[in-house]
C-alpha cells in the first residue's frame, strides 16, 4: 500500500508541477491556438517531472521499461485531456471556467490513481481501508507537503479566478484577459502569496497569523473599497482563498503531525 501511495503523490507531484508551476500563460495560449509545439513542450515537462520524481521515490522503477510505458501513456492521456477541454470550450460545449477547470482536473486526478495502481502491487481491501493512515509514513510526508501546497496555491488559484471571472468582468479588472501585464495579474500574484502564508501558519499551529494577513490586505485595498462591485469582489475572493487554505492546511497538519490544534 505504501508503494501505490508514494506512487500516487510522486505522480500526481509531477501533474502539478507541470500544469501550475511549469505552464506559462504564454504556453497556455499556444495551446489553445492548436500549436503542436506547445502541447510536446507541455507533455515532455509532464513526462520528464514524472520520471524524476518517480524514481527517486520509487527506487529504481526510472530503470524499468515498463515505468516509461505507462507514464509515457499518462502524458498522452494528459495532453488528450488538454486538447478535449479546450476544443469544448471553442465549440461551446461548455464555458472555459469553473466547472471545465474542475472536471479538467477531475479527469487527470482519475489518471494519475490509475497510473499509480498500475506501477504498484495490487493492495488488498484491507490495505486500501489503511489508505489515510499510511500518509504518516516519513517518506510519504515528503510528497504530501509540496502535493498540497501546490494544490492550494496554485491550484485555489485558477479556481477561485474561474469561479470569480463574472465579478472580476464587472469591475474591468481583466476584461481581454491578456495576462502579460504583470499588474494585471497582481491579484492572482498576492493570492498565491496569502495562500502560502496561510498554509504555512495553520501548518505551524498560529492560525492566529490569518488575522494580521487578512488586515494586511484589506489595508492594501482600502482605497479601493469605494466601488461596491469591487467591494463584493474582493469579499468574495478572499472568503474563497482563506476556506481553501484552511482546508488545505488543515489537511496537512493532520498527516504530518497526526492531529490539528488551534492555538493563538
Amino acid at each position: 500500500m505504501q508503494i501505490l501511495f508514494r506512487a500516487f503523490l510522486a505522480i500526481y507531484l509531477a501533474h502539478l508541477l507541470a500544469d501550475f508551476v511549469f505552464q506559462t500563460h504564454r504556453l497556455v495560449e499556444q495551446k489553445r491556438r492548436g500549436k503542436f509545439f506547445a502541447y510536446f513542450l507541455h507533455g515532455l515537462i509532464h513526462y520528464l517531472a514524472a520520471v524524476i520524481l518517480v524514481s527517486f521515490f520509487l527506487a529504481g522503477s526510472g530503470l524499468q521499461l515498463r515505468t516509461h510505458l505507462v507514464l509515457l501513456v499518462l502524458t498522452l492521456v494528459h495532453l488528450l485531456i488538454d486538447m478535449a477541454k479546450i476544443r469544448f470550450a471553442q465549440m461551446a460545449f461548455v464555458k472555459d471556467g469553473a466547472i471545465a477547470y474542475v472536471s479538467d482536473q477531475f479527469l487527470h486526478f482519475l489518471t494519475v490513481a490509475l497510473a499509480a495502481w498500475l506501477l504498484s502491487p495490487g493492495p488488498s481491501l484491507a490495505e486500501a481501508a489503511a489508505l489515510l493512515a499510511s500518509g504518516r509514513a516519513i517518506p510519504s510526508k515528503l510528497l504530501v507537503v509540496p502535493v498540497i501546497y501546490i494544490t492550494v496555491i496554485f491550484g485555489g488559484g485558477y479556481l477561485i479566478r474561474a469561479l470569480t471571472r463574472p465579478l472580476a468582468e464587472s469591475v474591468k479588472l481583466y476584461p481581454e484577459e491578456k495576462g502579460n501585464d504583470p499588474m494585471q495579474n497582481a491579484g492572482l500574484y498576492i493570492g498565491w502569496l496569502e495562500r502560502f502564508l496561510l498554509l504555512t501558519a495553520l501548518l505551524l499551529q498560529s492560525p492566529g497569523t490569518a488575522g494580521l494577513i487578512l488586515a494586511a490586505k484589506a489595508i492594501a485595498r482600502y482605497p479601493e473599497f469605494k466601488s461596491e462591485h469591487f467591494a463584493e469582489y474582493f469579499l468574495i475572493g478572499t472568503l474563497l482563498s482563506f476556506s481553501i487554505a484552511v482546508l488545505g492546511g488543515a489537511v496537512l497538519a493532520r498527516i504530518v503531525l497526526g492531529q490539528f490544534h488551534v492555538t493563538g
